[in-house]
């Protein structure tokens, strides 16, 4: 062990300023483009302030981030992709006619996110974004991203109640599966991105917030009850800004109800056969196996009432991460961040959890990034010193623990 952590933020964010998507666009979009843009109006205040720059100032990321303890980052999504009414995470599913400019605009994003990663080489893992209606199209996205130097995998689209796509247990969606495990490549859901719309009453939001990982979690079961892992076994699922307290009770829902499915279906006579039949032989392995072999999660800011889980939910699968630039995220206190969380605990555990991890599932050199975190990363004397007061100014859900208040 190192006298610092290497430290790589599993869930980071990034994107270009709207404009300047517009040289990564086939030039057969630009005319449609440049009409789009000159109405466009951002629904995002912290895309039009002074900060927003953060998403694409690759030197000034890379000092904010070297200034927090971290020395590299998996990139998904932020910023709005040409024809698209907001971010890509919360956008509307598309009507027929908008699929051709929205697949113009998500290759927009990727090819710039591999220029945008080429710019820190070694250091950033970009996440492809694809959409669901096309999977011939999605295939070569997946292929074509990862040929232009994108690590990070790709984004899952959430398929939400009315989406109007198959739901993700569909065996329709076996070429992207197969894709990704062929190229080696992780399949990424983040939270927020499932969610169905819930219209603009006023308790809305709040809805939102309770339901949002909920629907975000459902890729879990939808693609273990869908035998993708059997089809596929060494496809890599991670589940990303969703909180990691709920796995383990989870798993066991998920254990149960295989179980008891499974056995019923040996029951022709009951009425609850049906609904195991032939599930034991499309699934193979049950959920918690499953889970064992090929899902992770990037925790993000983990919470401390979260850490005790660790080893049931897996300390081999725990990817923490800053959310860097969101308001919500731990910079430009990631270090107290780690504190809060992980202080106490042996510094094996934690060089897991903050980058050992993370560099085996998206394929970091981690003998390139330790040389880095020699010079910036935090130590490990500073991170098992417990966090006795929160910074003032900080942010983050991740300091959000009084007392014993547990924080969801």
């Amino acid at each position: 062990m190192t006298e610092r952590y290497t430290v790589i933020s599993a869930d980071c964010h990034a994107g270009a300023d709207l404009l300047d998507y517009r040289p990564y666009l086939e030039s057969k979009y630009h005319e449609a483009f440049d009409a789009w843009a000159a109405t466009y109006v951002n629904p995002y205040e912290d895309l039009l302030a002074d900060a927003a720059d953060r998403n694409w100032n690759s030197e000034r990321r890379v000092a904010d981030l070297e200034a927090d303890g971290i020395v590299a980052e998996v990139v998904f999504p932020n910023t709005i992709p040409p024809f698209f009414p907001s971010a890509s995470l919360m956008a509307p599913a598309p009507t027929r006619e908008e699929f051709e400019q929205r697949w113009a605009g998500l290759r927009a994003h990727n090819r710039w996110l591999a220029d945008f990663c080429a710019r820190a080489p070694g250091r950033r893992a970009g996440v492809a974004q694809i959409l669901l209606n096309d999977v011939e199209e999605a295939v070569r996205e997946i292929r074509r991203t990862r040929e232009a130097g994108l690590s990070g995998g790709i984004l899952l689209p959430g398929a939400p109640p009315g989406s109007g796509v198959p739901e993700l247990y569909s065996e329709v969606y076996d070429p992207i599966w197969g894709a990704c495990a062929e190229l080696g490549i992780p399949v990424n859901h983040h939270g927020g991105s499932a969610s169905p719309p819930l219209g603009e009453e006023p308790a809305a939001r709040a809805v939102f917030m309770v339901e949002t990982t909920w629907f975000s979690h459902r890729a879990l079961w939808h693609l273990i009850f869908g035998g993708v892992f059997k089809r596929h076994p060494s496809l890599n699922l991670v589940l990303t800004e969703q909180g990691s307290g709920w796995i383990p009770g989870v798993l066991d829902m998920l254990d149960y109800y295989h179980g008891r499915l499974v056995a019923a279906a040996t029951k022709a006579s009951t009425a609850e056969s049906k609904f195991g039949s032939g599930l034991a032989e499309s699934m193979g392995k049950g959920p918690s196996q499953v889970w064992r072999e090929n899902c992770f999660v990037g925790a993000s800011f983990m919470r401390p009432h979260e850490v005790p889980l660790r080893d049931r939910i897996g300390l081999d699968k725990i990817m923490w991460g800053s959310d860097y630039p969101h308001d919500e995220g731990t910079t430009p206190f990631s270090r107290e961040g780690l504190r809060i969380a992980y202080a106490g605990l042996p510094s094996e555990e934690v060089a897991a959890m903050v980058g050992g991890n993370a560099a085996r599932v998206y394929g970091f050199d981690l003998p390139f990034l330790d040389r880095i975190a020699a010079r910036i990363g935090p130590t490990v004397a500073e991170i098992a010193e417990p966090l006795k007061e929160i910074p003032p100014e900080a942010t983050s859900p991740a300091f959000a623990l009084g007392g014993s208040v547990r924080v969801w």
